[in-house]
């Protein structure tokens, strides 16, 4: 984030979730004001492509069946390695595909929960299996709304295009790198304001049914919700 500040000239900038060293993938920056809602994107699913290096000979057969097994909702210590208390916690695993299997490498597509640890995942799995593992190589390739395949950019990209505005004048490629702030917003429930409600909603005063013209069919009580 220091490094994109520095490279806009923008006082703030703020992560949507921390990337483990020598992890690679997707890391959503918002900028200035829009910093206070990045909270949304921290406590959203994640998904992740993840090299399992096997400790021993394991049948692909079993191991789909093993991967079966951790999807659902899962108990999970966080590794001795960590920041947070080693509490045992639940979290839910959507979806653990094996992509490809070779010799004792297996290449795994998760999405899941946010603080779910794949290296410890990668190490239950093998205890299960019976002959350990531990994850060799990890990339997050989604975290909310944000994609790696759908319009996201590097930072040599982001630099090239902040360089083609300074010196050229033309704008397009720093619009495709920089994307409106709504789009942190578009995967969490909706409540549209009627236009007489809006003022007293920005200044602080709670928000009463009247003041609301239409509501998505998913928020619920106690859901975050973005108000348009």
């Amino acid at each position: 984030t220091a490094w994109v500040k520095r490279l806009l000239g923008v006082k703030r900038a703020g992560h949507g979730g921390t990337l483990d060293p020598k992890v690679t993938g997707v890391l959503p920056i918002a900028l200035e004001h829009m910093t206070k809602i990045m909270g949304s994107v921290v406590h959203s699913r994640k998904a992740y492509v993840c090299v399992m290096q096997l400790h021993g000979d394991v049948s692909e057969e079993r191991l789909r069946d093993v991967a079966k097994e951790f999807t659902g909702t899962i108990y999970q210590r966080p590794p001795v390695r960590s920041n947070v208390k080693r509490a045992l916690r639940t979290r839910r695993i959507f979806s653990l595909e094996v992509l490809e299997v070779r010799g004792r490498l297996a290449l795994l597509r998760v999405e899941s929960d946010p603080g779910t640890y794949m290296r410890k995942l990668c190490w239950d799995m093998g205890l299960v299996l019976g002959v350990g593992a531990h994850m060799r190589e990890l990339r997050r390739v989604k975290t909310g709304p944000f994609d790696e395949d759908h319009n996201l950019v590097t930072l040599q990209e982001l630099s090239e295009a902040v360089y083609r505005f300074r010196e050229e004048g033309k704008d397009d490629y720093l619009r495709r790198a920089v994307l409106p702030g709504e789009v942190i917003t578009c995967e969490l429930p909706k409540v549209v304001l009627r236009d007489s409600a809006v003022e007293s909603v920005v200044n602080g005063a709670p928000l009463a049914a009247p003041g609301v013209s239409l509501l998505t069919s998913d928020v619920k009580a106690g859901s975050q919700v973005a108000m348009f």
